[in-house]
């Protein structure tokens, strides 16, 4: 339910989801998981929206999952892959209270290795 109604809200008012994560409404345009495959990615809500100078990847979740900041990392990867001169915004929006301590994850970090990224908890 919360799936397809993120992504609509998300491809939708694009401009706004900017605006509000970004800090400026750039006109953004739909980017489809399928261009940073390299083997299939499997999410419940992703949302890559791109200009010409950044991807903004938006991720919904409802339930907190442990997976998570390993799985922003492997998509960081996969869109420096494509777009090497692009910046890349990451968001994780959480859309149900959760007293979990996974919620709280910004950084993803192995011996020589740290990624970071945005975390809103509605």
């Amino acid at each position: 339910m919360y799936d397809n109604t993120c992504k609509f809200l998300a491809e939708s008012f694009s401009s706004d989801f900017a605006a509000w994560l970004l800090g400026q409404p750039i006109t953004l345009t739909t980017l489809s998981p399928t261009e940073l495959a390299v083997e299939p990615i499997r999410a419940d809500a992703l949302i890559l929206l791109e200009s010409d100078e950044i991807v903004l990847h938006i991720e919904f979740q409802t339930e907190p999952d442990p997976s998570m900041p390993f799985r922003m990392l492997d998509y960081r990867t996969r869109a420096f892959r494509r777009f090497p001169d692009k910046q890349m915004k990451q968001v994780v929006i959480y859309l149900m209270h959760s007293t979990s301590e996974l919620v709280q994850q910004t950084i993803f970090e192995i011996p020589g290795t740290r990624h970071e990224f945005e975390v809103i908890r509605l």
